[in-house]
């Protein structure tokens, strides 16, 4: 069994900054740490004292992650970024809340002697003396230290105090990860209560030195148990009264859930799956009818989570389109109106969505990539809306005129009319490029629609309801918001944006198949009015074709696609792989296109050249980030690897940004979890002349002085399926809802007892919901006897809270 924790962050907005420019101003941005390492930086919203973000991410950790912090920072084009303020939760804080935090924080001030991070080494003995017992302290090594230096390093040293004596290690130059391996001694007197203060320093010339951080020892307690070594974390110093500056440096809206799962083996989960597939293999059919019992128990707040788990679990079972078949025949038979139909937030609508995602989202990038870059980079002014029209001067040097109302509605117009028409283009092109298992479930739902509304009347009513997933909550809000589908890297500005919502509200228009009703709500689009009826016209014929796939076409679909290793991120990368003695410049990269797919990580010239395979995905043995120093660049990644002949070699991999960076780390680790030898530490700097840069060893092979994080990785729509980790997410959520399907089997059974299923044939047959209800005491007895205990049962909600 495995204990795994992640971390939802959802970066909202903030308030009440400051201004750092000389504009009255700022161009805010956060930067997202966990235990100091940067592991989210949102998008630039540029000339603001209050922006919004509105990104949301999950980062998956090791349980024993101390704090997340949050930097909101001013981006200066010209000079070193401004630190605005910060707002820091410590695991203990979140896990305090199980329903989550949200809420507003002040922001506070960052103060140098806090932002410590690394830990140290240290072996602590008392030893039996003549007159007195000795206290021996063994500095040995300490790792991933702050680079206090304008070399992106520091001179590390260490401080040991006890009753008034101070001992000093010798200065470790230019290193984050130094070793010392002394000792100290001192006497300890019977009934001292003092501790012993272990501290670093970074040791500069001519200014006074840096703090790194200290760890306190209690020597009452080590009295007790005579000896102990470890690493310990380095903590703030805390003994200083803090400047306190909230309110003055704005605030910070966040959301923040933990959640921490004790994974057991797969054979535990097996009950729980087979029931759930028996149920969905069922249809409605099915006596138990478990599916729309769990859409009734499960309330709004968690249905997007459940919806996503289940349809998570079913895809890796090969019944996908089977569980979502199921939804869209339950919705069918509570709709009488045809107008409501898949319009609610229902397990169906939900499902839909969450599937979209996660095997739509490469077609979504080939379909609307091309029209959203041209957005951007056009970056015209575009109002349809007379009553926001903006008029402005136009013409050359020395001919300026003022532009008329209508001529701005007119060019907004033939501006639209392209994007519109480019995108409809696009779309009934792309029948053949939409992934198989789609294009079946789409088929499924055209059918049953039609089965259920048919008659001339409601002719358009099954291609509405294709349309109503595919335009208004997939296209759509891609379209709005490219930077949460990963369409672009930045929010667009004001002026892209309202571009990008008026193109949604035409694309809306045509999925609702131009009603009346559509066209009523804002007359002001009626110059868009020809081509939303010819993209009508052409919408309805990709949809057509869209289903027109037999089970046969299907297979065969699947089957092609399979002999091809999906490719799990690709895209530009500079490498750089090290060779003899020379010196690592960053001028020595070279950009190629990389992909990575579950068999290797390739690289060609260009996307469209013949791949040439750099590393076997077997032969991954750890992921990690690059002291910046070590080629006098940032966001540089190594992969280390052994070649065919079984020799350990490392890949140096440069990105451009902090965030695709961590993307990458977080696909090797991911494709590469399962791989046998995978390391436990490692180097992040390099190995120069005869040495590494980072600790100084000068044995290449030894071991290396950081600890790897293959366990911190992002969650993405195309992660590898966890089916034991989606099986538990259910069982929680089950659990969270028990008290209600207990009294939803007491009206079946005729008031049997909470907490007793029924076993016997004689009493009452043991439908599904009895099942299930014994599966969950099954499972709860399982982590009940886990080392790890039982898992919280509330459901994953939001407690609002206020700091």
């Amino acid at each position: 069994m495995a204990k795994r924790s992640s971390l939802y962050i959802r970066i909202v907005e903030g308030k009440n900054l400051p201004a750092k420019d000389i504009t009255g101003s700022s161009d805010p941005y956060c930067i997202v740490k966990v235990d100091n390492e940067p592991i989210i930086r949102t998008a630039t919203v540029w000339k603001t004292l209050c922006p919004f973000w509105g990104e949301e991410y999950q980062v998956h950790l090791p349980p024993t992650f101390h704090a997340v912090a949050f930097y909101v920072m001013d981006e200066d084009a010209l000079s070193r970024d401004d630190v605005i303020g910060k707002v820091c939760l410590t695991r203990d804080t979140i896990a305090s809340h199980p329903k989550g935090f949200s809420g507003w924080a002040h922001l506070t001030e960052v103060d140098p002697d806090e932002e410590v991070q690394g830990e140290i080494h240290l072996r602590l003995e008392v030893w039996p003396g003549a007159r007195a017992c000795r206290l021996r302290c063994s500095v040995l090594e300490a790792r991933d230290l702050a680079p206090k230096d304008r070399n992106g390093t520091s001179d590390p040293f260490v401080r040991v105090r006890y009753k008034g004596r101070t001992r000093e290690t010798s200065i470790v130059k230019k290193s984050c990860y130094p070793r010392w391996n002394e000792t100290f001694e001192f006497e300890l007197q019977e009934g001292a209560m003092e501790a012993l203060c272990v501290e670093a320093w970074d040791w500069d010339l001519v200014s006074r030195n840096d703090f790194l951080g200290k760890v306190v020892i209690d020597v009452q307690r080590l009295r007790v148990v005579q000896q102990e070594e470890g690493w310990f974390r380095l903590q703030p110093d805390q003994s200083k009264s803090r400047r306190h500056d909230e309110g003055n440096l704005g605030s910070l809206q966040l959301e923040v859930r933990l959640r921490d799962e004790t994974v057991l083996p797969s054979s535990y989960y097996q009950p729980l799956v087979h029931l759930l597939c028996h149920e969905v293999k069922l249809g409605m059919q099915g006596p138990g009818q478990l599916i729309p019992l769990i859409e009734e128990t499960t309330s709004t707040e968690c249905r997007q989570d459940v919806a996503t788990n289940l349809l998570k679990l079913f895809l890796g079972q090969g019944l996908a389109k089977d569980f979502l078949d199921l939804l869209f025949q339950l919705e069918l038979s509570r709709t009488s109106e045809t107008n409501t139909l898949f319009r609610s937030n229902s397990l169906a609508s939900k499902s839909v969505e969450s599937f979209l995602k996660v095997a739509g989202m490469q077609y979504l990038h080939g379909v609307l990539g091309p029209i959203i870059n041209k957005v951007f980079e056009e970056k015209k002014y575009v109002e349809l809306d007379p009553s926001k029209v903006e008029v402005k001067d136009v013409g050359c040097s020395g001919l300026h005129r003022p532009q008329t109302e209508a001529e701005v509605l007119e060019q907004s117009a033939q501006t639209l009319r392209a994007h519109l028409g480019a995108l409809l283009s696009a779309l009934s092109r792309s029948v053949r490029a939409c992934p198989a298992v789609v294009r079946a479930t789409f088929r499924q739902l055209f059918r049953r629609v039609r089965e259920r509304f048919p008659g001339a009347q409601h002719e358009n009513v099954p291609f509405i309801a294709v349309t109503s997933f595919l335009c208004l909550r997939f296209f759509s809000p891609a379209i709005m918001s490219p930077k949460l589908f990963h369409l672009r890297e930045r929010h667009a500005d004001a002026r892209t944006s309202r571009t990008l919502l008026l193109l949604a509200k035409a694309v809306q228009n045509v999925g609702n198949m131009d009603t009346p009703a559509s066209r009523a709500k804002e007359a002001w689009m009626e110059p868009l009015q020809p081509t939303v009826r010819q993209g009508v016209a052409q919408l309805k014929d990709f949809i057509t074709k869209l289903v027109d796939i037999e089970e046969k076409d299907e297979l065969d679909l699947r089957r092609t696609l399979s002999l091809q290793a999906p490719p799990v991120k690709e895209g530009p990368l500079f490498i750089h792989r090290t060779k003899g003695k020379g010196p690592l410049m960053s001028s020595s990269f070279k950009k190629l296109y990389f992909s990575l797919t579950t068999e290797a990580l390739s690289f060609a010239k260009t996307p469209s050249s013949k791949k040439s395979a750099l590393i076997k995905l077997a032969n991954i043995r750890a992921a990690e980030k690059v002291e910046e120093k070590s080629f006098g660049g940032s966001h540089v990644m190594q992969v280390i690897y052994t070649d065919d002949a079984g020799r350990p070699q490392t890949a140096y991999l440069q990105c451009k940004c902090v965030n695709e960076l961590n993307q990458w780390l977080s696909a090797l680790r991911k494709v590469s979890i399962n791989n046998t030898g995978l390391l436990g530490s490692y180097h992040p700097g390099v190995f120069r002349g005869d040495k590494w840069s980072c600790c100084h060893q000068k044995e290449k092979t030894g071991q290396g002085c950081d600890k790897t994080r293959s366990r911190v990785t992002l969650q993405e729509w195309n992660d590898p399926l966890d089916h034991d980790l989606e099986a538990q997410l259910i069982y929680r959520h089950l659990l969270g809802v028990e008290a209600m399907l207990w009294e939803r089997h007491r009206e079946l059974s005729g008031g049997t007892e909470a907490g007793t299923v029924p076993t016997s044939p004689g009493k009452v047959p043991e439908d599904s919901l009895a099942r299930l209800l014994r599966v969950l005491q099954d499972l709860r007895e399982a982590h009940s006897s886990s080392p790890a205990g039982s898992p919280p049962s509330e459901p994953n909600c939001l407690l609002e809270l206020q700091t």
